[in-house]
């Protein structure tokens, strides 16, 4: 059953339903002081049901603080709109956070990904029930050949993690301006063999995603970015976002994002993070995009703009008989007081972004943090009173 609960618990759930990825409280004096106090907001638009703007406004104040360095927000869908933003584009100089700025959108990729894949089963050319192996020649060993691509899309395969540039930040900071293929990535994670057998558990994983990618690429003898931009982003308007391959550049307007690190002292430090090589996240979440296009994207999937409505049920339907599954194909369910969400949530390093709406497109939500912890296991405090905040 879906969670359900009351109060203020209500909101956490759907925040970390949409893995919306948080940070341990900085020690005192350890924050940078912020640069500008006052949040850049707009008032709400809409009726008794318009977003709360005095709430969202308040959930930006302190920005930047030991938590996150700026953020954006864009509340909208057919109950109001409202748009706000808070913090600086970089801590040296403490100029304001750029309105529009493009960042890292990391696993929202998958929301793509899974639209071009549907894409292709409502052509005829991928079968979602078929085996994933026959789409993707010596790369599954027979080992795997029961996974289907269905399964790829809801996480259910089996298929283990592929080995990445170590686990902890200092590993992975050493290796940023390294490249790692695709099909690296998927040879170190069939090597291990199954992790269970496919449709019996969920087990959210990058490497289903990447399989995907390839998957795409085998069956339309293109670059995947080629046929996400041709698939999805165009005829979504999504004029601003792209894939940066192996470039560890923002290309356009943005606001840097930083890790904290311990130092010796107890205290901590912001190390740069901006510049980075995604290429190990590739079809799983390399792409760089903004707050505008992700409320397009999101605007555009449920209304059945971009994928037939037959295969776009796949993205509001979760795998059967799998216990606790809240995956489905590129999204993510929750419930809070009957009313359901569907959404995705990104991170790397620097960076961490959601967006979510309601079905009938009532209430959508996006938002970009540049979190000083991105890929910690609680939750943000910036994101938590940005979600409070959106849904209330």
């Amino acid at each position: 059953m879906p969670f359900r609960a009351t109060g203020r618990t209500r909101v956490i759930a759907l925040a970390a339903a949409l893995v919306v990825l948080g940070l341990a409280a900085a020690p005192a004096g350890a924050a940078p002081a912020p640069a500008s106090p006052v949040p850049e907001c707009s008032a709400a638009t809409g009726g008794a049901s318009a977003p709360d703007a005095r709430a969202l406004c308040g959930a930006l104040a302190g920005l930047p603080d030991g938590d996150a360095t700026a953020a954006l927000v864009r509340v909208g869908g057919t109950d109001g709109t409202w748009r706000g933003g808070a913090g600086v584009r970089d801590l040296p100089s403490g100029r304001a956070a750029h309105p529009d700025a493009l960042f890292r959108a990391g696993s929202t990729t998958k929301a793509v990904t899974a639209a071009v894949v549907l894409q292709l089963a409502a052509e005829g050319r991928v079968d979602l029930g078929g085996p994933a192996r026959a789409y993707l020649p010596g790369l599954l060993p027979a080992r795997f050949r029961h996974v289907t691509v269905r399964q790829l899309l809801n996480h259910t395969s089996g298929i283990p993690a592929g080995d990445a540039f170590g686990d902890s930040f200092e590993e992975a900071y050493a290796h940023r301006f390294d490249t790692l293929t695709p099909q690296e990535l998927v040879a170190s994670a069939v090597a291990k063999g199954p992790e269970f057998a496919p449709g019996r558990r969920q087990h959210y994983l990058n490497i289903n995603y990447t399989l995907l990618g390839l998957l795409v690429e085998e069956v339309t003898g293109r670059p995947y970015e080629s046929e996400a931009a041709r698939r999805v982003l165009r005829p979504a308007g999504m004029r601003h976002t792209y894939f940066p391959g192996a470039d560890p550049r923002i290309d356009g307007p943005h606001n840097r994002g930083y890790q904290a690190v311990p130092r010796a002292d107890g205290g901590r430090r912001f190390v740069d993070v901006t510049e980075w090589n995604s290429s190990g996240s590739w079809a799983a979440g390399d792409m760089i995009s903004t707050t505008a296009d992700l409320e397009r994207l999101v605007t555009h999937l449920f209304r059945g703009d971009l994928v037939p409505r037959p295969q776009l049920r796949e993205m509001f339907t979760l795998p059967r008989g799998v216990s606790g599954a809240t995956l489905s194909a590129g999204l993510q369910r929750t419930v809070i007081d009957g009313e359901e969400y569907w959404g995705k949530s990104g991170a790397r390093y620097g960076y961490g972004t959601a967006m979510a709406a309601t079905r009938d497109l009532s209430r959508t939500v996006v938002y970009s943090v540049n979190a000083t912890d991105a890929k910690g296991e609680g939750m943000n405090p910036v994101a938590e009173r940005i979600v409070m905040a959106a849904v209330r």
